[in-house]
C-alpha cells in the first residue's frame, strides 16, 4: 500500500535557499559551504534580497508549495534573518518551511524562536545514533545530543520532524545499525530519509579512501542494514514512498517530492539550483562573487541547459521512477523496448500502464537511472 502523494498542478513553485555556512565542514560533504562569520551572513542576506527581486516576478502567478532553507547550516542565521525572508516571499499559511538543523545547535528557545518566525518542519543531521561512528563521520554531536534536539523541536511545537540517518559506514556493524533503528521508535519524527554512506570527489574522506574502504561493511552487511531498516521503519509506520525516504501518512516532504514528480523550484543563494520552464541553471558557487554580481545588477547565474524535449523526457522519467508508485507509462511515451529492456533485468515491474521498480530496481536505481538517461 502506498502513501498519498501530492501530484503538482499547474501553477505551483518551491522555493530553495542555500545558507552556505557551517561551523566547520565533514569530510564526506562535498556541498558549497564556508565558515560563519557576521560579516559573511550580512552579505549573504542583502544579496538574497537583490536575487529575490531579480525572480519575484516568477512566483506572482504562482502558489507557493514548500520553502527550503538548506545548507550548509541554514540554523546559523537565526530566526530573526528567517523571518526577513519570509517576510519578503509571504509564502500561503499551509506551505510546508523546512529548516536543516545540526542536533548540537538545537535548544528549545531556538526552536520556539524559528517556529514563531514560520519554520512548521525542521530536518535534522543525526545521521546515527552510535558515538564511535559519529566521530568517525566527523559529526560534533552525541547520540544523547540528537535524541535530546528532536525531543526540544517537537517540545517547541513543531511537529513535522525529519532525520537524516546513515549507513555504510567505516567500522559499522550490522549490530550497530540495529542499535540505531531501536531507538528511533521512542522518538517524535514523522520522516526519515536514509542514506548510504558514499565517498565523493572533493572531500576529505576521498582523499583517505584507500584507507576507509577496508572499513566499509560487507556488500552482505550493507543489504542486511537496508533491509532491517526498511522493516523496522515500516513497524513505526515510516513508509517507504521513495527510494531514499519514509514517512508516516500526511507527512510526505512536498518540497523533496517536487524535484521527483517535476515541479518547478527557484534556488536561491551561492551554488543554489534551479528548474524552472523547462531549464536547469545554478548559481556561482563562491559567495563573493555571488554577491559582486548582483550588487552590480547581474544574475549570479554560473551554469544553464535546456534539454531536448527527449532528453528532457528521459530524465523525467528517471527521477519520477524514484516514487514507489511508479509511473503511468502513457505519460513517458519512450521506446517500449527500454520498458522492456528494464523489465527483463528483473528491475521493472509493469502492470498494464503502470511502471514501478522492483525491490531489485531499488536496489539498483543508479543502474536503472543510467539506462534511461540519454
Amino acid at each position: 500500500m502506498f502513501l498519498k502523494i501530492l501530484m503538482p498542478t499547474t501553477g505551483e513553485i518551491s522555493l530553495y535557499f542555500h545558507i552556505p555556512f557551517c561551523r566547520r565542514k565533514c569530510p564526506y560533504c562535498h556541498f558549497y559551504v564556508v565558515p560563519h562569520e557576521n560579516k559573511a551572513a550580512k552579505t549573504l542576506l542583502d544579496s538574497l534580497r537583490l536575487e529575490w527581486d531579480l525572480n519575484k516576478h516568477h512566483v506572482l502567478e504562482k502558489k507557493i508549495v514548500s520553502v527550503c532553507f538548506g545548507g550548509g547550516t541554514p540554523f546559523l542565521i537565526g530566526p530573526e534573518a528567517i523571518a526577513k525572508i519570509l517576510s519578503w516571499i509571504q509564502p500561503p499559511s499551509d506551505a510546508e518551511i523546512t529548516l536543516e538543523a545540526n542536533p548540537e545547535d538545537v535548544t528549545l528557545s531556538a526552536m520556539e524562536a524559528f517556529a514563531n518566525a514560520g519554520i512548521n518542519r525542521v530536518s535534522l543531521g543525526v545521521q546515527s545514533l552510535d558515538n564511535p561512528l559519529l566521530k568517525i563521520l566527523g559529526r560534533h554531536h552525541s547520540a544523547q545530543q540528537a535524541t535530546s534536539a528532536i525531543l526540544d523541536t517537537a517540545a517547541a511545537g513543531i511537529s513535522n520532524i525529519t532525520i537524516d540517518l546513515m549507513y555504510e559506514i567505516p567500522q559499522q556493524t550490522l549490530a550497530s545499525w540495529k542499535n540505531t533503528l531501536a531507538q528511533l521508535p521512542a522518538l517524535p519524527i514523522t520522516h526519515l530519509s536514509l542514506y548510504n554512506l558514499t565517498i565523493e570527489p572533493q572531500t576529505v574522506f576521498y582523499k583517505k579512501r584507500s584507507a576507509l574502504t577496508p572499513l566499509l561493511p560487507s556488500s552482505e552487511d550493507s543489504l542486511s542494514m537496508l533491509n532491517s531498516a526498511v522493516a523496522s521503519l515500516e513497524q513505526m509506520d515510516l513508509r517507504r514512498y521513495e527510494v531514499s525516504a519514509f514517512a508516516k501518512e500526511g507527512f510526505i516532504a512536498r518540497h523533496n517530492t517536487g524535484y521527483w514528480l517535476g515541479r518547478p523550484f527557484l534556488g536561491l543563494g551561492p551554488s543554489a539550483f534551479s528548474y524552472f520552464d523547462g531549464k536547469r541553471y545554478r548559481n556561482v558557487c563562491d559567495l563573493k562573487k555571488y554577491a559582486a554580481a548582483l550588487a552590480s545588477g547581474n544574475s549570479p547565474v554560473d551554469f544553464s541547459e535546456q534539454l531536448s524535449p527527449l532528453a528532457s523526457l528521459h530524465e523525467r522519467l528517471a527521477v519520477k521512477l524514484r516514487m514507489l508508485d511508479g509511473v503511468d507509462t502513457r505519460e513517458f511515451p519512450v521506446d517500449p523496448a527500454l520498458y522492456q529492456k528494464l523489465q527483463a533485468k528483473g528491475w521493472l515491474d509493469l502492470d498494464r500502464h503502470r511502471a514501478r521498480l522492483t525491490p531489485q530496481g531499488l536496489l539498483f536505481y543508479d543502474s536503472v537511472a543510467e539506462e534511461i538517461i540519454l
